[in-house]
């Protein structure tokens, strides 16, 4: 064998393990959502199914988002003990695991089988980013977009079927959530050959930093990051659980109420794809915290105030919005770091906090609505939020790096 024809050989096998790298990628970004939005249009049925209260059906969302709190500060250490690769694989045996008991049907079952599931999605949440700025650094922003796209369809099309496989399936809501799991498993499969890649690099990235303190909780534009990541979550997860609730009583059966929430999420999908693309290409990513912001507040004050046949609209501006804010958080954790180690980091905090603060989002909204006996007061709540939102992204859309001290 000459060397050109061998040089052609590796170079024929890295496109085939990339091509699989970015398989695994956008399967386990299609895992990272489903599980979660397909509750949001099957509430009802479950609250009635089981007798549950309101604000316990609520938890069906906050749980995961407490799961996500509670591990996204572990994930790192344990992607540098065991490698990205191998804890990525544990965390899709734990979501098919969780899926499945989460679709036995009683009550204890559905909250343990959520918590795992919530504890699973918290480790591709947190190693995602940083796996792409460590084997797509040029490209970054491409494959942040090509996950997130991923991450949105599939979220979009779980709310959207849910009601038409409880309601054809024979099994009721069970049946639509189990469902899932087929997915988790087919990415189990799929992501298999990663664990057999070598893990030495990731490793000698780890043993080159060791000696340095990541401390980036004393850091401003950390926190900054955290909380436009928090809070587009506090939205996105309340949006989620409530608004076909509050669709139907404007008017909306509950086909139509779950289909809004798939439009809500179809319409972010070119979004998703084209704003990191955009935010790797500028230094500064300010002028693209602007009209997310704005798409939020009038999309919430539309649902408010506006009639039913604006409903699709604004559902698309507060998909639009949330998802813009998603992948530019996304592209924060890359942006804003020197390397993987402190993109990882980035990551776990963010996502940490981050995801304790969104969980809060659900549960007070069904508190709000239950005192008022309205969907004034909360809806207002989130537009709050999304000025919020706007300020602190103007400080994380800065041009400079944390620091860790």
């Amino acid at each position: 064998m000459s060397i050109q024809q061998a040089v052609n050989q590796l170079e024929q096998k890295k496109l085939y393990s990339n091509g699989l790298l970015i398989i695994g990628i956008i399967l386990i970004g299609a895992n990272l959502r489903a599980p979660l939005t397909s509750v949001g249009p099957l509430v009802t049925s479950i609250r009635d199914a089981l007798g549950i209260s309101n604000a316990l059906s609520g938890s069906l969302t906050t749980l995961p988002l407490l799961s996500f709190a509670l591990l996204s500060p572990f994930a790192p250490r344990m992607a540098r003990r065991f490698g990205m690769e191998l804890t990525l694989f544990a965390s899709l045996i734990l979501l098919t695991l969780g899926i499945v008991i989460r679709s036995i049907g009683g009550v204890p079952t559905l909250f343990i089988g959520t918590i795992l599931i919530g504890l699973s999605i918290a480790i591709g949440n947190v190693l995602l980013p940083s796996l792409i700025k460590h084997n797509f650094a040029r490209n970054i922003g491409l494959m942040t977009g090509i996950y997130a796209v991923s991450m949105n369809l599939c979220g979009a099309m779980a709310s959207g079927i849910s009601i038409p496989i409880a309601s054809s399936s024979g099994m009721g809501w069970v049946g639509a959530l189990g469902c899932w799991g087929i997915l988790s498993l087919i990415t189990v499969f799929f992501w298999m050959p990663q664990i057999r890649r070598p893990l030495k690099r990731h490793k000698d990235v780890q043993n080159t930093q060791k000696h340095k303190s990541m401390n980036l909780w004393r850091s401003g534009l950390a926190w900054q990051i955290t909380f436009f990541m928090g809070l587009q979550s506090f939205i996105f997860y309340t949006v989620i659980t409530w608004m076909p609730e509050i669709l139907e009583q404007k008017g909306l059966n509950a086909d139509e109420a779950g289909w809004m929430l798939s439009i809500m999420q179809l319409a972010v999908i070119p979004i998703t794809f084209i704003v990191p693309i955009l935010a790797g290409r500028l230094q500064s990513q300010r002028i693209l915290v602007i009209p997310p912001a704005l798409f939020l507040i009038v999309g919430i004050f539309g649902i408010l105030y506006g009639s039913e046949l604006f409903i699709p609209v604004c559902m698309m501006l507060i998909g639009v919005g949330v998802g813009t804010i998603f992948s530019l958080s996304m592209m924060f954790f890359s942006l804003r770091t020197r390397s993987t180690h402190e993109a990882t980091e980035l990551s776990g905090m963010a996502q940490s906090f981050g995801y304790l603060l969104a969980a809060v989002g659900p549960v007070l909204f069904g508190w709000m609505h239950d005192i008022t006996h309205s969907w004034t007061a909360p809806l207002f709540m989130l537009i709050v939020v999304s000025a919020i939102i706007f300020v602190v992204g103007l400080r994380a859309g800065k041009n400079e790096y944390v620091t860790a001290q």
